[in-house]
């Protein structure tokens, strides 16, 4: 293969999570142990430094339809709502007309933060499902893949274009951030946020590597990108949601000077070697000794005559349980608050899903799998936490501070 970012050929393998179904697969009852698996690894572009996957499950799988619905995490939407009110005012403030186009605009949660603004909103969501839900809440919403032919067929441009959680995603790579730049106003903004490599390998948070997260970005990697399209980063700052996630200010290149704090962002990859390939390479060794950890602590519990229950069913929590080989021998079953996993199976490995109202008693561990919620999940079951119930976070993130 090339890099998915410049193009170069000198790819090196640098973690392998071995074979693996689409984690976003949740199985009725006739799929389970028919559901294909697919290589799970990581490759370093030692040319431009980007890390990605080196095989591609087609986008009409992994998109056209899914259950991941961004509205039911409070602290998510707590977080599109921050960013709204952020870009409003310091890119609009006293508009009268404003307008913002969402990629990958989900169930409409962004958006609505910006319709609350006052602004015309348009989402483009690949997913016919959770489209349908946008536009039943009244959040207008194209039921398409967003690339270059897309942005031209809007006949349009924005003041702002957002994309949360979907530029990593990308298989037409270069014909979405053409389309970006298309559909942008001259001296528009596009928010880019995405989940932040060096996060990632400072948390060993393994589990957010999966076959819809193509590209894993480092502030360095992101900006070749952008830079071969005529865009270009001038503000950025680390949030904490998803465990370590930049939030990118991005305009046309020549237009805006980079801040002090994108600035310092970018030093800090350079000091801690946040995109040197030994840095993959210790990461993968801590990922093998973290797997070993978490057999022997899950192992003990079992001797011990625990119930462990999985919290959350996130996708990322696949790749976890998958690569561990933790199935219903260790856990009992995965406690979901989306209707639309209830009554269905982890792919490989076959958990079942509950809703969390339906539970009759809770267990006597929960192994957490939606560790990027945290502080929502521990403040939320503190009556839990007072009856003895433990909660084991298999990755114990470093919180960055809001800026």
């Amino acid at each position: 293969m090339i890099c998915r970012v410049c193009d170069g050929g000198q790819l090196e393998l640098v973690v392998d999570l071995g074979s693996q179904p689409w984690c976003n697969h949740f199985l009725k009852k006739e799929e389970v142990g028919a559901e294909p698996f697919y290589p799970l690894r990581v490759v370093y572009c030692l040319t431009c430094g980007a890390a990605q996957l080196d095989y591609t499950v087609k986008k009409e799988v992994m998109f056209a339809d899914h259950t991941y619905l961004s509205g039911v995490t409070t602290s998510l939407s707590e977080h599109f709502r921050q960013v709204a009110m952020e870009a409003d005012r310091r890119f609009l403030r006293g508009a009268t007309a404003k307008s913002v186009l969402d990629i990958g605009s989900n169930d409409g949660t962004q958006l609505k933060h910006f319709q609350a603004l006052g602004y015309e909103v348009l989402g483009v969501e690949s997913s016919r499902m959770t489209a349908r839900i946008a536009n039943a809440a009244g959040v207008p919403t194209l039921n398409e893949f967003f690339n270059l032919e897309t942005a031209r067929g809007l006949g349009r441009k924005f003041d702002l274009i957002n994309a949360a959680g979907i530029f990593f995603h990308l298989e037409e790579l270069h014909s979405v951030t053409e389309g970006i730049r298309e559909a942008l106003k001259d001296g528009g903004v596009f928010i880019v946020q995405f989940l932040y490599m060096k996060s990632i390998l400072e948390n060993v948070a393994f589990d957010q590597i999966y076959h819809e997260h193509l590209l894993y970005y480092n502030l360095q990697t992101i900006s070749r990108l952008l830079e071969r399209h005529g865009l270009s980063l001038f503000d950025a700052y680390l949030s904490p949601i998803h465990g370590g996630s930049i939030i990118g200010f991005v305009t046309q290149t020549g237009r805006t000077e980079p801040s002090a704090r994108l600035l310092e962002l970018k030093r800090a990859e350079v000091k801690e070697r946040s995109n040197e390939i030994g840095t993959y390479q210790a990461f993968y060794r801590r990922v093998q000794k973290m797997k070993a950890d978490n057999l022997d602590y899950l192992s003990r519990a079992k001797r011990d005559g625990k119930r462990v229950f999985g919290f959350g069913a996130p996708a990322k929590g696949n790749t976890l349980l998958n690569y561990f080989g933790i199935g219903p021998e260790y856990i009992d079953c995965l406690v979901e608050k989306n209707m639309l996993r209830k009554g269905l199976f982890s792919p490989g490995m076959h958990i079942p899903v509950v809703i969390e109202e339906e539970l009759a008693e809770p267990p006597d561990i929960y192994y957490v799998l939606a560790w990027n919620f945290k502080t929502e999940i521990l403040k939320n079951n503190q009556h839990l936490l007072d009856c003895g119930v433990e909660f084991y976070f298999p990755v114990n993130p470093r919180e960055p501070a809001e800026q």
